[in-house]
């Protein structure tokens, strides 16, 4: 299958101008007192701040557009005309913001050095009405891999890891940049493009356990994905990468299976341990929910979230 490039045509463009223009027009037609800019925002901050006439600007960006399409998914070269833009944008983006609200201490260093003003922490989380407990331990123990296919998440890593440990089944659903490498996946590999939103649990329930990210770019240092909120929030074991951002909310051994970005063998001697081991299993999804509910519930969330917001007030 021929890879998709990421593109902006001229009929996209022209939307997106016109989009802009309208929020530079915008009249806010009640009161408030803060103007909140959410994922994917870099462009919006301009109107943003119009609108709020002198009110505070509060940013949740998520990521760093030059650190996703450049140095993450390697869409621009680094130094080229777009990977410019793209580190001007975010610059701009960043230093509009009274307060930009980062995933992760990891992330919130990087945002400090591209300029923003002031950055506090707030995790993901899950959308409890969907993501709720109901996992129990499988007959026949599965790895299950949810997500876009990018090189933040370790594909190779985690295909590797399945030709080392043929007797464990894997299943992968997403689609994406690195679909490639699933066109020689082992016959131990199932592969499925797309999965309804409101069926992952139903997944994540039948799954043995949950495969984090395991990428090696500094992005996947610096981030915990939502499907690791999703997995906590259903009460399933996960194993993902050893990074600083993963240790900000799990503990090896207690909440999750930690194990060194990039390497296979690492991974796969992992999941055999999980799959012959029962009570660890056991152990590792009761602690990940704990941590989940201690952490980065909707409830602590929500209140995080109203404490920032009141702050800039």
């Amino acid at each position: 299958m021929r890879e998709h490039k990421w593109t902006l045509g001229a009929g996209a463009a022209l939307r997106l101008a016109a989009a802009e223009a309208r929020l530079l027009l915008a009249r806010p037609r009640s009161p408030f007192d803060v103007v909140l800019v959410g994922y994917p925002g870099h462009l919006d901050l301009a109107a943003a701040r119009r609108v709020a006439r002198g009110r505070p600007v509060v940013f949740n960006p998520l990521v760093s557009l030059a650190d996703t399409l450049v140095d993450d998914r390697a869409r621009f070269a680094r130094g080229s005309l777009p990977a410019r833009i793209l580190a001007a944008l975010d610059r701009r983006a960043f230093r509009a913001a009274d307060l930009v609200v980062a995933d992760t201490r990891a992330h919130a260093e990087h945002f400090r050095a591209l300029g923003a003003r002031r950055v506090d922490v707030c995790f993901v989380g899950a959308e409890e009405r969907v993501f709720r407990p109901g996992w129990t331990q499988p007959e026949t123990f599965t790895c299950l891999f949810v997500g876009k296919l990018i090189p933040l998440h370790g594909l190779e890593t985690i295909l590797a890891a399945a030709r080392l440990a043929p007797e464990i089944p894997f299943r992968v659903v997403g689609s994406g940049q690195l679909e490639r490498l699933l066109h020689e996946r082992g016959p131990n590999v199932d592969w499925v493009r797309w999965v309804n939103y409101e069926r992952l649990p139903h997944e994540l329930h039948n799954a043995g356990c949950a495969l984090g990210i395991f990428g090696t770019t500094a992005k996947a240092q610096r981030v915990i994905p939502n499907k690791v909120f999703h997995a906590l929030a259903c009460g399933v074991p996960v194993v993902t990468g050893d990074t600083p951002a993963a240790r900000e909310l799990l503990v090896d051994g207690e909440s999750a299976l930690l194990v060194t970005p990039g390497d296979p063998g690492a991974l796969a001697a992992a999941l055999r341990r999980l799959a012959a081991e029962r009570a660890l299993a056991a152990r590792i999804a009761a602690g990940g929910l704990e941590a989940y509910r201690a952490q980065a519930s909707e409830e602590i969330l929500g209140a995080r979230w109203r404490a920032l917001l009141e702050s800039v007030r």
